[in-house]
């Protein structure tokens, strides 16, 4: 998964628990980390003090320890949002569980084929798409037949 994407997953997993999304500063140091980047550079790079950088790093990291249920460091961003990434993709409208990502919201009612779908469910096929799941368990995850979801074209 690339960098836009886990940024994507990430603000969506702290407006799923905090109710607000992630500010400029903090999406700066996530990507930073993620990019091995130390604190002075991300600090250089975006006109911040390092001092404010390492505040803001400190209180982002136990804000995504509480998210996810696991204490996050530095140095083990990468692989807690690889195994949350990896594993926490849930359908089903806004909660408040922790350790899970919310996709829109998906009927599970059987659906025959060849039906047209609406904006929210392409929206939704797209979504499951990036997080990389194949158009075959998009189509076992909403009822929907492999053909339907093969004629959403990303």
């Amino acid at each position: 998964m690339e960098v836009p994407q886990i940024l994507q997953f990430v603000d969506e997993s702290v407006y799923t628990q905090t109710g607000k999304h992630l500010n400029d500063l903090q999406r700066r140091i996530v990507r930073g980390i993620l990019n091995r980047q130390k604190y002075a550079d991300v600090a250089e790079t975006y006109g911040y003090s390092e001092k404010h950088v390492k505040k803001v790093s400190h209180e982002l990291l136990q804000m995504l320890s509480d998210v996810f249920g696991e204490q996050v460091k530095k140095s083990n961003l990468e692989s807690v949002l690889e195994r949350k990434i990896n594993f926490n993709i849930v359908l089903g409208s806004k909660n408040n569980h922790n350790n899970t990502v919310t996709i829109g919201s998906i009927n599970s009612c059987p659906i025959p084929s060849s039906v047209n779908l609406d904006q929210s469910q392409t929206e939704t096929i797209e979504k499951l798409r990036k997080f990389g799941l194949s158009d075959k368990q998009i189509a076992e995850a909403l009822k929907l037949s492999l053909e339907d979801i093969k004629q959403i074209n990303m």
